[in-house]
């Protein structure tokens, strides 16, 4: 992304101002809650990765994580900066991040999630920053969503079955591309 996408995008959280976003409902779903962890006594890190205002990664948080929030709007990062201060929320990480210039941490997450945002060239770093055992909760539009909206750029559309071939090797705990929206949920093998 460049200086012209930061604008674009502070642009449009300038104009969504209303309550914040719950979280999406696939992370109650698929979110391993911090107790079922094997041992108990390592600290457990998520990333919301393109975040926007933030709100999965705060659940996240609200449920022990620790997590980082990484996006390149400064305006919707404020917001959320904003709503950990009213939640009083102590391991939350705001991070002003370009997408397309990017280094994740090898094996630095136990879960990754990612809605509404697509970038193929980072499935590589996504695939080795998970921790093994750790999950990746993705959520985004597919070639459906022409349907409803035909001046759609394609080249930010999932294909079908797109998803599950960059997860080879892991095992696959979701996926739903019956509807406009591919829905996807994996786990990185322990060895």
């Amino acid at each position: 992304m460049s200086g012209q996408d930061r604008v674009r995008w502070d642009t449009v959280y300038q104009q969504r101002n209303g309550r914040y976003p719950v979280a999406d409902p696939l992370l109650f779903e698929f979110t391993l809650p911090l107790a079922l962890y094997p041992d108990n006594d390592i600290e457990r890190r998520a990333l919301d990765l393109a975040c926007g205002v933030g709100q999965n990664g705060l659940w996240l948080a609200s449920q022990g994580y620790i997590v980082d929030l990484m996006d390149i709007s400064r305006t919707a990062l404020l917001r959320a900066r904003s709503e950990i201060e009213t939640r009083r929320l102590h391991n939350v990480n705001v991070l002003q991040v370009d997408l397309d210039t990017v280094h994740l941490a090898r094996s630095n997450y136990d879960l990754i999630c990612v809605f509404r945002y697509l970038r193929r060239e980072l499935f590589p770093q996504l695939l080795t920053s998970v921790r093994p055992g750790g999950r990746i909760i993705y959520e985004t539009f597919n070639t459906r969503y022409l349907e409803q909206v035909p001046a759609f750029n394609p080249a930010f559309l999932l294909e079908p079955g797109e998803l599950e071939s960059y997860f080879l090797g892991w095992e696959i705990l979701y996926s739903d591309e019956e509807h406009e929206i591919s829905q996807f949920v994996a786990q990185k093998p322990h060895h």
